[in-house]
């Protein structure tokens, strides 16, 4: 079920209310500047992610130029895959800027860099931490982290955890899985759906992660992390459908991106306890 509510990204809503549709909607409206600090993997396959969607990408990732670009673009995104010293760098002066920002921490717990760098960034307490299972059992300090980037828990093995973010950062928390979790301090809502081919095309998770930074642009964090993920599962079941396989589905997931309505959204999320 979806509470609908007519809140803005200033206006905090109560428990369980979220308006996915709404924030797509406020979403295509403005097509927010979003800035990527992400890995060098998946720089391409994000990009064209948020075009599809309808942000506008921006991956400004160097030193001196980073902290300024996000206080002028409308969410940011620190993805932990590939973190160089430049990166490293430019992620501490983006997340100083007063923007909503999405902390990936990616294969945390299994790598000693980016585990001290993710637990140093946590400290300026993003809006939305997006992960897998392991990697927020590990950024909690519960886990030892997955198998580099794939998950070796369930989502709902990580539900303690992520509230504890949560309650940690005061933003929100989303556990990717088959059925995706996302977390407040108060709140739970599971997105069921999407398509399994999303792991098989490197980016998925990661643009997910862009995705709910462009969404913080214009809702506020629960309800942006519900709206990304939603909407990856929309787009990923109708591309599953008509695909042959992991390349054919990568550039029709593109296009599903760009043809999702608002409207497609309703019923996606389901409030639970």
């Amino acid at each position: 079920m979806v509470v609908r509510t007519s809140s803005s990204p200033s206006t905090s809503t109560p428990a369980g209310e979220a308006d996915p549709a709404g924030a797509l909607a406020r979403l295509r409206a403005a097509s927010p500047l979003t800035q990527c600090i992400t890995n060098a993997v998946v720089t391409n396959f994000t990009a064209n992610a948020l075009l599809a969607l309808g942000a506008a990408p921006a991956m400004c990732d160097i030193p001196g130029e980073a902290g300024m670009f996000a206080g002028i673009a409308g969410g940011v995104l620190v993805n932990l895959g590939t973190p160089t010293a430049e990166q490293r760098d430019a992620a501490r002066e983006a997340v100083s800027a007063p923007t909503p920002w999405v902390l990936d921490p990616v294969a945390v717990g299994a790598l000693p860099i980016r585990t001290a760098l993710a637990q140093e960034l946590l400290a300026a307490r993003p809006a939305i931490i997006r992960g897998n299972a392991s990697e927020i059992l590990a950024l909690a300090g519960v886990g030892a982290g997955g198998r580099g980037v794939d998950a070796t828990d369930a989502a709902d093995d990580a539900l303690d955890a992520a509230r504890a973010l949560a309650a940690r950062t005061g933003g929100a928390v989303a556990v990717s899985g088959e059925i995706d979790l996302i977390v407040d301090a108060e709140r739970t809502v599971r997105v069921p759906g999407g398509s399994a081919l999303l792991t098989k095309v490197t980016g998925g998770g990661c643009a997910l992660g862009a995705a709910m930074a462009a969404f913080a642009a214009v809702a506020e964090p629960f309800e942006a992390a519900i709206a990304a993920s939603a909407v990856w599962a929309v787009a990923s079941e109708r591309a599953a459908s008509g695909s042959r396989g992991p390349g054919s589905f990568a550039v029709a997931f593109l296009d599903e991106l760009a043809a999702v309505h608002p409207e497609d959204l309703t019923g996606r999320a389901e409030v639970t306890r």
